[in-house]
């Protein structure tokens, strides 16, 4: 996939802010610091565009980034960091099941998960729900390139085993160091849209 252009057209907090387009959207959603922002910029081929940010927790809105005037890659804010207030933490909560349950727009999410470590109770309970209401998921595996390749099958294996993964979600291993996986992204979108 070339990407010609990215537009960060649309910070939002509720459903009268999203796009009206209609263009496809794919959805990013994992824990703070699971490396969101480096997925993002690595698969639009951009350096800083999605800012990392050494605070975690940091992102408070959906973002929707236009690429190729196409579909949106949307960024959800991160869950799971506890320095947030438990009342910010039930508004990103409602935000984010009101988008889930309610966009039509939505063809596929990006469950975005460290790599090194196995899945948390938060990462179980994002997947579940994603399942119960049958959106299709892809498990993207960050930082990929920091584990040996010994240690691979062990992790993958791990991860799969927690998130019991259903028939018709895919595992994809994702580093943004050596860009493996994105060439498989981008092919899912391609194919998506």
């Amino acid at each position: 996939m070339k990407i010609n252009s990215v537009d960060m057209t649309v910070c939002a907090v509720r459903r009268s802010q999203y796009p009206t387009d209609e263009k496809p959207e794919f959805l990013l959603v994992g824990r703070s610091n699971v490396g969101k922002s480096s997925f993002i910029n690595t698969l639009i081929n951009r350096k800083n565009y999605a800012r990392t940010s050494s605070n975690p927790g940091k992102t408070q809105t959906i973002n929707f980034y236009l690429v190729n005037d196409a579909f949106y890659l949307v960024d959800a804010p991160g869950y799971g960091y506890a320095n947030i207030s438990k009342k910010i933490q039930k508004k990103f909560g409602l935000m984010m099941e009101d988008y889930l349950t309610n966009r039509k727009n939505l063809k596929q999410v990006f469950m975005l998960v460290d790599f090194r470590h196995k899945p948390n109770n938060d990462d179980i309970m994002m997947y579940n729900f994603l399942k119960y209401y049958k959106i299709p998921v892809t498990i993207v595996a960050t930082k990929a390139d920091k584990l040996s390749m010994t240690l691979h099958q062990k992790q993958r294996n791990q991860i799969l085993d927690e998130l019991e993964l259903v028939v018709g979600d895919d595992f994809i291993l994702f580093s943004n160091i050596t860009k493996l996986g994105k060439d498989e992204i981008h092919g899912k979108i391609e194919r998506t849209i």
